[in-house]
């Protein structure tokens, strides 16, 4: 079974099944880029029906639209926001036309539900019309990125709360580990003693502050320029319809939006993705050193570091036997990888608006839903495949501290820093330890005070008498 459907341009053959109409038909045929849907981000589907369904509330209490149609609208917007009709959002991520296609998708989409709740059949439009019905006074201009930016307060809650368990994760390995001597490493270098617990902790508080970091850059996304519709100037719409529409979605998210004061200004700008972007960009290249410290402190396992030993997820090599890598911080690093370059895309395709509008919001789209989405599932990755998993080997890590000739440091406000280093010396020229040097050879301190000086305690917390 097919309908026929028809615009400007002529006729086009839909599925009866299809809830979308010609001109999302079009916008499918002519982009073929990503291959991915707009149906394959659900929380862009939903904002899209919160926000046709906060400007069907508007104009029905306006007086401008019928509210035997608006009801049915809101109807059509409920079952988009429930969850519903998700495949039938099927126009590419990337598209010409500032997402025209998009809009229109979902315009369509709630025509056709609402037409059926009203009793007549998909396509009938005279009766429930996605432009001049479900689209009044609205554009795209203003309908897509109030979407884009529900979608990504929906989405980046999430990817939030992904971030917070790693970062307990991280605490509780801290705990776990607090007692975990080894050493610290400046320059890849012996440096001074430390906990593995300090370490540990310290990967949780620089997650903690990427947290806070997103959720001030989220309120950025809070300012909307809808009912500003072509350009700003709020053509076609009626009076007092911005600030109800405005009102409406806040009241219907709980969430508060507040309306731009220049919506000139705010239909063309797109600084907040911008920021956002750089934002994202700041947690992958954390994210990033927090896994290369990992690969590095479990490197051997018996011809490298070896302090740590993370769980063991497949076999690493089809030609040495036995031989397991570190998968997981790698493909966190690689997801890392892709968020930085997205960045560029968004700084990119943010300067290249002109005049009152940038019409490559939607490679903007793309570039943050993906940055999030692919961060948030390698983020959970780390947190239950590696992390939660990681051992520590406690014995090596010890005796690496104690063999070190890093410790000396910690003899320096006894012993001077011109004798330590010529101690130090010479314990890199004869392979001596320090104890043999300090306590035996030159005799310089006692066992007792050698003792007390390198207890756990002062080693990783040292206080100087």
């Amino acid at each position: 079974m097919a309908r026929i459907e028809k615009d400007f341009l002529g006729e086009k053959e839909l599925p009866d099944a299809a809830y979308y109409g010609v001109q999302t038909l079009r916008g499918q045929e002519n982009f073929h880029i990503t291959g991915i849907p707009m149906s394959a981000e659900p929380y862009f589907v939903k904002a899209f029906g919160y926000v046709k369904k906060a400007a069907a509330l508007a104009n029905r209490d306006l007086g401008v639209l019928d509210a035997r149609i608006a009801d049915a609208i809101v109807g059509a917007c409920d079952r988009l926001i429930a969850g519903e009709m998700c495949e039938q959002f099927v126009t590419d991520f990337i598209q010409g036309g500032a997402g025209t296609s998009t809009n229109m998708n979902a315009n369509e989409v709630i025509a056709n539900l609402a037409l059926e709740a009203l009793g007549h059949r998909k396509g009938e439009y005279q009766y429930v019309n996605p432009n001049d019905h479900v689209n009044y006074g609205q554009s795209t201009n203003d309908i897509y990125p109030t979407a884009f930016r529900l979608a990504l307060i929906l989405r980046l809650a999430s990817y939030m709360e992904a971030l917070r368990k790693l970062q307990d994760a991280f605490y509780t390995k801290s705990r776990e580990f607090q007692r975990v001597l080894k050493m610290g490493r400046t320059h890849l270098q012996d440096a001074v003693p430390m906990s593995l617990g300090q370490e540990f902790h310290g990967w949780g508080t620089t997650i903690g502050e990427e947290v806070s970091r997103i959720a001030e850059v989220r309120q950025l996304l809070h300012e909307i320029n809808l009912g500003a519709t072509a350009i700003g100037t709020s053509v076609t719409a009626a009076s007092g319809y911005p600030e109800l529409v405005t009102r409406h979605l806040s009241e219907l998210t709980g969430t508060r939006f507040i309306l731009a004061g220049d919506l000139v200004e705010a239909t063309s700008d797109t600084g907040a993705y911008v920021q956002l972007s750089g934002v994202l960009k700041r947690t992958s290249a954390k994210l990033t050193k927090i896994c290369n410290d990992l690969r590095l402190l479990a490197s051997g396992p018996r011809c490298g570091f070896n302090e740590i030993n993370l769980p063991q997820m497949q076999p690493g090599s089809s030609i040495m036997p036995g031989k397991v890598n570190p998968v997981i911080p790698e493909v966190v690093n690689q997801t890392s990888f892709l968020v930085i370059g997205l960045d560029l895309t968004v700084t990119l395709a943010a300067s290249a608006g002109q005049l009152q509008l940038n019409v490559m919001e939607p490679v903007i789209t793309f570039a943050l839903f993906t940055s999030i989405f692919t961060m948030e599932n390698a983020v959970n990755s780390l947190r239950v495949n590696c992390v939660q998993g990681i051992t520590a080997n406690v014995e090596h890590t010890r005796e690496m501290v104690l063999n070190s000739l890093g410790i000396i440091t910690v003899l320096k406000p006894a012993l001077g820093y011109k004798q330590c280093a010529e101690i130090a010396r010479e314990g890199y020229e004869t392979g001596k330890s320090l104890h043999d040097i300090v306590v035996r050879q030159r005799k310089l301190m006692t066992q007792e005070r050698w003792d007390e000086v390198f207890s756990f305690e002062n080693l990783i917390s040292p206080k100087f008498e």
